[in-house]
C-alpha cells in the first residue's frame, strides 16, 4: 500500500505557500507522492501565447527552486507540469521532483486544433514516440502521462508492457467534456488493471469571445475501472491508498495482457 495525494487548485502565480501548506500536510499524513494539474505553475496556454518568453522563464525558473526545495523539505515525490524554456524556445514537460532528485518528461504529443494549438507554439520535437517516463517507490511503479496523450493506444500498449500499477495525469480539462474524460479514464484503468489519477485545475479563462471553465473533477479509478473518489469544482486536496493487491487481482481476473503475450 502506497499513499498518494491530489492538490486541485487554480493558476498559482509566483506564490509558493499553498504549495507549503499541503505538502505539510502530506507529510504528516504519510503520502509519498502529490500530483498537480495542467498549467498551474504558468499561466494557461492562451495567456502564454501572449507573454513574453522572458517572464515564461522566470516564473518557470522560480518555481522549479522552490519545488526542489519543497521536495527535500518534505521527502515527498511532486508531479508538477512546467513550461521549460531552453535557449528562447518553451516546452511543454512535466517534472518530477522527488526528494534527491529532479526528472523531465517532454510531452510527446500536443494539442493541435484550431483554437487551441500546442503543436505549434511549443517547441517539443515531433518524432517516434518513446514509452511514458515510469519511476517505483516502495516497490509500487508509476508512469507520468500527458493528459492529451491519454487518447493515443501507443502510450497504454507500453504502460501495460512495463507492468505500470499507476498512471498520474496531469489535466487542464474545460468546456463540456466531464463525462467523456470520465469514460475514458475509466476505460483506459479497465484494461490495463492499474490506477489511473487524473488532477485537473479549476478556474476560468476568458478571451472576451470564448470562456475556457477548468470544472475540477479531478479522480482516482480503480483497476477495475471504478471511479474510487473524486473531488468537485473547488479547491481541493485528496489522498489516496493506492493498493498493490488490488492491481494483482485486477491482472489475474481479466488476464488481459496474458492473452497478448500468448500470441507474439
Amino acid at each position: 500500500m502506497i499513499r498518494a495525494a491530489i492538490l486541485q487548485i487554480p493558476s498559482v502565480g509566483m506564490s509558493e505557500s499553498k504549495f507549503d501548506y499541503y505538502l505539510r500536510i502530506a507529510k504528516s499524513k504519510g503520502c509519498k507522492v502529490v500530483v498537480l494539474g495542467e498549467y498551474l505553475l504558468n499561466r494557461f496556454f492562451k495567456e502564454l501565447e501572449k507573454t513574453p518568453i522572458e517572464m515564461i522563464k522566470e516564473q518557470s525558473d522560480h518555481h522549479i527552486k522552490t519545488l526542489k526545495a519543497l521536495a527535500k523539505e518534505y521527502g515527498v515525490n511532486i508531479i508538477a507540469p512546467l513550461v521549460i524554456v531552453k535557449k528562447k524556445q518553451a516546452y511543454k514537460t512535466i517534472v518530477r521532483f522527488s526528494p534527491n532528485a529532479t526528472s523531465y518528461y517532454h510531452q510527446q504529443i500536443l494539442i493541435n486544433y484550431k483554437h487551441w494549438n500546442e503543436e505549434k507554439f511549443f517547441a517539443n520535437e515531433i518524432k517516434e514516440l518513446n514509452a511514458p517516463m515510469t519511476f517505483t517507490i516502495d516497490g509500487f511503479k508509476f508512469a507520468l502521462m500527458g493528459g492529451f496523450e491519454l487518447h493515443f493506444d501507443s502510450f497504454w500498449q507500453d504502460i501495460m508492457e512495463k507492468n505500470v500499477d499507476a498512471v498520474l495525469l496531469p489535466t487542464v480539462s474545460t468546456f463540456e467534456s466531464r463525462e467523456r474524460w470520465r469514460k475514458l479514464i475509466q476505460m483506459r484503468s479497465f484494461t490495463n488493471s492499474c490506477y489511473v489519477i487524473r488532477a485537473n485545475r479549476i478556474g476560468e479563462y476568458s478571451d472576451g469571445k470564448h470562456s475556457w471553465n477548468f470544472y475540477g473533477d479531478s479522480l482516482v479509478v480503480n483497476p477495475e475501472g471504478e471511479i474510487e473518489n473524486s473531488l468537485g469544482n473547488q479547491e481541493e486536496f485528496l489522498m489516496i491508498d493506492l493498493d498493490k493487491k488490488a492491481v494483482k487481482t485486477a491482472r489475474k481476473s481479466w488476464g488481459f495482457k496474458e492473452a497478448l503475450v500468448k500470441r507474439k
